[in-house]
């Protein structure tokens, strides 16, 4: 098996991307990239990251269509309690060259974060969950591959395109895999 460049292996996961391996063929993750948020003995959870809405914040809850939250873009988090709505922001800490994440931040908090630079917020309907074992036995089945979120990675693509992204800079012969087409025969 070839050796791929994933991230150093570490008790948790949390603050780290998974990718879905490109046969992965499972609707809910074909072609995403997970944000870990949670990742302990007891279970993972996270949100999907490239699964956009095309809506804000302000179109599908009614209590932020008039406030500095309302543009802030939505997102499909997973397929756990679609209804559910989890407000997340993260930053690339130059300095300390370090990954800074805050997961179901409230109103409050992500208010005080609206247009502070360098800082994305987004909002997600759903989230990923996986029960105690369960993301441990998909990672040696090779369903998902780890990657560090390194610099400005988040916020270069969005969609398919990122998955792409991050997929090629873990190993070029997965890039080539993830460029085929569903379906070879209307190539």
């Amino acid at each position: 098996m070839k050796e791929r460049r994933t991230a150093r292996k570490a008790e948790s996961l949390a603050g780290q991307l998974l990718l879905a391996h490109p046969a992965l063929r499972d609707p809910n993750f074909k072609r995403t990239v997970i944000l870990l948020s949670a990742h302990s003995g007891d279970g993972s959870m996270g949100v999907v990251l490239n699964r956009p809405l095309d809506k804000q914040l302000g179109e599908v809850n009614a209590g932020f269509a008039f406030g500095p939250l309302a543009g802030v873009p939505v997102y499909a988090g997973g397929p756990v309690e679609p209804g559910q709505l989890v407000i997340v922001s993260w930053q690339w800490l130059e300095a300390d060259h370090a990954f800074q994440l805050h997961f179901g931040l409230e109103p409050d908090k992500a208010l005080e974060l609206v247009g502070s630079p360098g800082v994305t917020l987004r909002a997600f309907l759903g989230y990923a969950g996986w029960s105690k074992g369960q993301l441990e036995n998909e990672l040696k089945h090779d369903t998902w591959l780890v990657s560090a979120v390194e610099g400005e990675m988040l916020g270069q693509s969005d969609g398919v395109a990122l998955w792409r992204q991050i997929l090629g800079s873990i190993d070029p012969e997965l890039k080539l895999m993830a460029d085929e087409p569903d379906d070879p025969s209307v190539n």
